[in-house]
């Protein structure tokens, strides 16, 4: 009985330094929007998202990101084990023609973790 519950209590320091450590490290995508806060109706815009997350790995990356105007969504960017985002923090832009005022929504995912959750935005337009 003695013998394990030491061995019970060595596992349990194993798993208390090596694997909560990497789980705390491990984040969700998060995403940024910078769009301009106004444009001219027609105008093409320079819409930039910035991406976050901990890691770049074959086992552990971002694996999709999302952008929509007013609901819809314009633009995905699908990643994979064999196709990874060039590194854990980068950025992506996209080209939108201004037909009025738009809300923007973009969103990262990780593929362990999931996402941190929708970004806003939204672009005025002037006539």
């Amino acid at each position: 009985m003695k013998n394990a519950l030491k061995g019970f209590l060595i596992l349990a320091a194993l798993l208390a330094v090596v694997i909560l450590p990497g789980m705390a490290l491990a984040d969700k995508g998060a995403v940024t929007i910078d769009a301009p806060a106004a444009a001219k109706k027609g105008e093409e815009v320079t819409i930039k998202l910035n991406v976050g997350h901990c890691c770049a790995s074959k086992m552990h990356y971002v694996n999709w990101v999302y952008l929509q105007a007013n609901g819809k969504e314009v633009k995905r960017w699908t990643y994979t084990s064999k196709d990874l985002p060039p590194s854990p923090k980068f950025s992506l832009e996209y080209k939108y023609k201004l037909t009025g005022d738009t809300d923007l929504k973009a969103e990262a995912n990780c593929n362990l973790h999931g996402s941190a959750g929708p970004a806003g935005a939204s672009i005025k337009a002037k006539q």
